[in-house]
């Protein structure tokens, strides 16, 4: 047993850098995990960081100076959380509203259609399958008013939370954006001086994190503009919530598309039942899956993350489960690190030697 785990350590550990890099990774890992929530805010500001530098990056190309690049970029970045936080979010909320004071009349009107449905086709469909999906359905709809009334509770603490994240935020992002130089190379004085591990995945995954973070920002914003405008020319019921979930999924891939074609669906059918408007907006919305798939992806995404579809979903599902809706966000660029991290770790070609002997 120690002559194996000596191998490995050999093999894997021989040089000091791999164990002060795993370490760090064990110490990061631990952090996330059981403190994901008490430092929420300090890993938004660096993710929203990331995302304005390379605004900042390209106005200092364009031989402005470093202060005014940072100022011009974070008047932007607070100027687009006003709109959102202050047009956008109200808008949203009272056409959630509606939406939900227009459950009761889509229930009967489901109520109606699975009532009809023994009578017309009486060789697949029985009375008693029938009352089991309506009290399956009465069930599901009692548990999500019960989730509303708890979340309604719970409110005033989401509030508080909200507006210290509101201040502390951009707070964080001014400073971490005018002296992004300075955090740097404080974190690189606490590394080793020899780090080709280190140096080969952070330059490996800058360029793809860069990449990802914020061409996946513009493909939410694009993909999300672009379906409310389809909905509002079709004239479907609640074209902004839609429009929301339709720019949200594009953040699981493979799985969000097909998981946001069920409200679609369903929106269409209790305002138009099978008509040909109901196909128009199903094709349109497929037109629109194709387009983002095939066209834009490919156009946003220069650097390509060469992921197997089973790896993204695996990624998906488990930071997903660790970290929700970030753990979802961020679960390509985490599985492209840990890909990253096994190309660059080091072997031992002597402690191969020993395991092959």
């Amino acid at each position: 047993m120690f002559k194996v785990f000596g191998g490995l350590y050999d093999r894997y550990f021989s040089e000091d850098e791999a164990l002060i890099f795993t370490l760090l990774l064990i110490t990061g890992t631990v952090i996330m995990v059981t403190m994901g929530g008490v430092i929420a805010p300090l890993l938004w500001s660096m993710v929203i960081t990331f995302m304005l530098q390379g605004l900042v990056n390209s106005l200092k190309r364009l031989k402005v100076p470093h202060r005014m690049a940072v100022y011009l970029t974070y008047l932007l970045f607070l100027g687009s959380t006003f709109i959102i936080f202050l047009i956008f979010l109200p808008f949203s909320w009272s056409r959630l509203s509606l939406f939900v004071n227009e459950l009761p009349s889509m229930v009967d009107q489901l109520r109606s259609l699975l009532l009809i449905l023994p009578e017309n086709y009486p060789e697949q469909f029985t009375e008693a399958q029938v009352d089991d999906w309506l009290l399956y359905i009465q069930g599901e709809i009692g548990a999500f008013g019960q989730y509303l009334l708890s979340y309604s509770v719970s409110s005033i603490t989401r509030l508080v939370t909200l507006l210290v994240y509101s201040v502390l935020v951009p707070i964080l992002v001014f400073f971490m954006l005018r002296d992004s130089e300075k955090l740097l190379n404080f974190l690189e004085s606490w590394l080793p001086e020899k780090r080709p591990i280190m140096a080969q995945v952070w330059h490996e995954m800058n360029d793809q994190l860069a990449n990802y973070i914020r061409g996946k920002a513009l493909e939410i914003l694009i993909v999300g503009l672009s379906s409310f405008v389809m909905f509002e020319l079709f004239g479907i019921n609640y074209p902004v919530l839609l429009a929301v979930l339709v720019g949200l999924s594009v953040i699981v891939p493979y799985v969000g598309a097909t998981v946001v074609t069920v409200p679609v669906f369903l929106v269409g059918f209790f305002q138009w039942g099978f008509s040909g408007e109901l196909m128009q907006v199903i094709v349109a919305y497929a037109v629109l899956q194709l387009i983002d798939g095939n066209i834009l992806v490919p156009l946003i995404f220069s650097e390509t993350v060469n992921l197997h579809p089973i790896s993204i979903i695996t990624a998906v599902l488990v930071f997903g489960g660790l970290w929700g809706f970030w753990g979802v966000f961020f679960a390509i660029p985490l599985a492209t690190f840990i890909k990253a991290v096994i190309r660059a770790w080091p072997v031992s070609h002597a402690g191969q030697g020993k395991a092959q002997t």
